[in-house]
């Protein structure tokens, strides 16, 4: 295989009638993670306002829940899956990001894109603008992100936005990495290529339509005079968790051949499992081969 894998667990920050419409992250915290995170690299958690059955069942917030779950679980990485820039202003953004950098002991990674959701936009209040603009707003977000994180008095002068010695001390080393979810050929996928320190694009179709995604991104990682594979690659996977041998030896194929074409990471989306037993079994008889 061409790496070895890092594993990341999606905690679902939704309830709804499969989990008696209680947040599942917060019945994980106890139930679930301390035994499946000693297994996992990384925590993420959604960016939603409200989930996707009943604009009614509880949904929480990601930056609380993931800066919660940062002072309870201390030995992965903590990433959002992923930021719609236009839900936060970048320079306070910036702030946060550098405070749970400097809270969790650098384990922090912000994750973000364009976003998508246009009705959560209007509910909010926010403006939505369309796709080129906001990749536009991503870009200058992501610059303001660094310069606060490096410099004491930074200052930029965008056309979505601008900052005149917008300071978040203390700087922290390492500032966080930035994951830049992107799938769009034209725009999305140029700028990961240009910014991103990560990468979390669509693996739901043919390899094919993946590898040509990945050459986007790392093409223009070269034209930006970046080295393409200091770019760590992650995938996003909704899977049931393995009840048999037989299901962890297909996971394990199936996992083989995303690596071989280029994935560093896989993001798992488990649901509601309710108990570690198959957890456990996913540890050892998926993780342990892949990076054995």
């Amino acid at each position: 295989m061409a790496t070895t894998p890092k594993f990341g667990w999606l905690s679902p920050v939704i309830g709804n009638r499969w989990s008696d419409h209680r947040p599942i992250a917060a019945d994980q915290d106890t139930a679930i993670l301390p035994t499946a995170l000693p297994h996992f690299d990384s925590l993420w958690i959604a960016d939603h306002f409200w989930g996707f059955d009943q604009k009614s069942d509880p949904f929480l917030e990601a930056w609380t829940t993931l800066t919660w779950l940062a002072a309870r679980h201390e030995d992965v990485e903590l990433c959002h899956h992923v930021l719609g820039v236009g839900y936060r202003h970048p320079p306070l953004l910036a702030k946060m990001a550098a405070t749970l950098q400097y809270l969790s002991g650098g384990r922090f990674v912000l994750g973000i894109g364009a976003g998508w959701r246009e009705p959560e936009y209007e509910a909010y209040g926010y403006d939505f603008p369309r796709p080129a603009v906001r990749f536009a707003q991503l870009e200058e977000a992501i610059t303001i992100c660094r310069r606060m994180w490096t410099e004491v008095e930074p200052s930029f002068e965008g056309r979505h936005y601008r900052i005149d010695g917008a300071a978040a001390p203390p700087l922290t080393d390492p500032p966080p990495r930035v994951c830049v979810g992107a799938a769009g050929e034209q725009i999305g996928l140029p700028l990961a290529g240009r910014l991103a320190d990560m990468w979390n694009g669509p693996f739901k179709g043919e390899t094919e339509d993946f590898v040509r995604r990945y050459d986007i991104v790392r093409r223009a990682a070269e034209g930006a005079g970046r080295d393409p594979d200091a770019i760590e690659v992650s995938v996003t996977l909704e899977r049931a968790l393995p009840e048999s041998d037989e299901d962890s030896s297909r996971l394990v194929e199936e996992l083989a051949a995303k690596v071989e074409v280029g994935v560093d990471h896989f993001v798992m989306d488990f649901g509601n499992p309710a108990s570690t037993e198959p957890v456990l079994r996913f540890a050892e008889q998926v993780i342990a081969p892949l990076r054995g």
